[in-house]
């Protein structure tokens, strides 16, 4: 916890060790949240990375997207286009949230989709007959040739 110091000013600037701390996400996360882009650090003269104190929100909201299974992509994207030299505002978190919500909710109706096919399929182990409602629904993977296809591509095969 941090020591309250009324003589103390707030550093406006954070070391990679304190952002760690004050967010929960390791150094190596930083790290690797900088190399994808979704946090900026500056160096000073030392070389060592100095970020600013809005990063900590910007962690948060990472951390937050992530849990609910938002692909680190995505997020780098949705970011990509807030300034990284302020806090995310409550109206920046409303345009975030209602994007990720409409992806949450596409993604629990393909999962109730499956969820509501699998007793009957449970057992078959063909996984490619032309009657499998979860992998070939309506045998559209015939239409793509013989041999076997993933589904799981930027064309996902519906399976309602």
């Amino acid at each position: 916890m941090m020591k309250k110091n009324p003589g103390a000013r707030l550093e406006l600037e954070l070391t990679v060790g304190e952002v760690a701390t004050r967010s929960g996400v390791a150094v190596s996360t930083l790290h690797f949240y900088e190399t994808k882009g979704l946090i900026q650090s500056r160096r000073n003269r030392g070389n060592q990375r100095r970020y600013p104190r809005v990063v900590l929100r910007r962690v948060a909201v990472i951390k937050v997207a992530q849990k609910t299974g938002i692909p680190l992509a995505d997020i780098a994207e949705a970011l990509s286009v807030l300034p990284h030299d302020r806090p995310l505002t409550a109206k920046d978190w409303q345009r975030l949230s209602e994007t990720w919500k409409r992806q949450l909710d596409a993604r629990i109706a393909s999962l109730t989709a499956l969820r509501d096919h699998l007793t009957g399929c449970i057992g078959c182990g063909c996984l490619s007959m032309e009657d499998c409602p979860l992998r070939n629904p309506l045998d559209m993977l015939g239409e793509k040739g013989a041999g076997p296809i993933l589904l799981e591509t930027d064309e996902e095969v519906n399976v309602s």
